[in-house]
Order: C-alpha cells, then structure tokens, then sequence
C-alpha cells in the first residue's frame, strides 16, 4: 500500500468512513477519544504501523488536541492526511449519533458498554504487540 496515495478505493473510502462514524457514535457515546478505537481499525483494517495510525488519529483530532504531536509525526513520515480527513468527517456525524444514544440510556449501561470496549480493545492489542515481539 502506497502510504501517501491520492486515489482512494471506493472499498478504502468505505472502510475509512466506517471506522469514523463508530470512532465518532463511541466517543459522544461514552465519551473516550477517538483514538481507542481509531488507532486499533487503521492497524487491524487498513494495514497501517502503529506509529502511522497514531499519526494520523492525531491528524483528525489535531485541532482540539495536539498540534505538536502531529508535527513531529509528521516530521517522522507517520501521517496519512487522506485517511485522516475523510476519517474526521465521518467522525463527526458519528459523535452526533453516538451522544444522541448515550443521553437516552442509563448511565450504568453507558459504563457497561465502555467498560466492554475498552476490555476488548486492551486485549486486541496486547496480543498483537505480544504476537509481533515473537517474530
């Protein structure tokens, strides 16, 4: 995969699409940042380095968050600026949806589901970095 590509698939479009609206629908949901699950779907889907998807999460949420950070991503090459925009995109009628729901629940079951992602997510990750230090 050609890192900085211009010409998207419509199946990459779709995907990348997809990752932003449930990034945005978990965050007004229960309120994490994006990058839970953002970081996790551009490794597992996309195909991007861990230090790629960290980039380019912080690309879409550099406005509110972390200029500096990205710079020095982007310094070390570690940006997707295409991922990243149509990402925060969609993240954003994500969040819309996502704190619409939350607000109509229990505040307990909210907890629930954070606490359920955030267990599937640790544990994803911790076998893919244990998986790779194998190699």
């Amino acid at each position: 995969m050609n890192f900085n590509k211009m010409n998207l698939t419509l199946n990459e479009i779709l995907i990348l699409l997809a990752i932003g609206v449930l990034a945005g629908m978990i965050s007004g949901f229960i309120g994490v940042g994006g990058g839970i699950v953002i970081v996790p779907a551009l490794v597992y889907f996309m195909g991007l380095t861990q230090h790629q998807a960290q980039g380019t999460s912080l690309l879409l949420m550099l406005p509110p968050i972390g200029i500096l950070a990205v710079m020095n991503y982007q310094k070390a090459g570690n940006i997707n600026w295409w991922y990243g925009g149509i990402i925060a995109l969609a993240f954003i009628i994500g969040g819309y949806f996502g704190s619409k729901i939350s607000l109509k629940l229990h505040p307990g079951i909210v907890k629930l589901v954070f606490g359920i992602i955030m267990i599937y997510v640790s544990i994803k990750m911790i076998l893919s970095g244990y998986n790779s230090i194998k190699q």
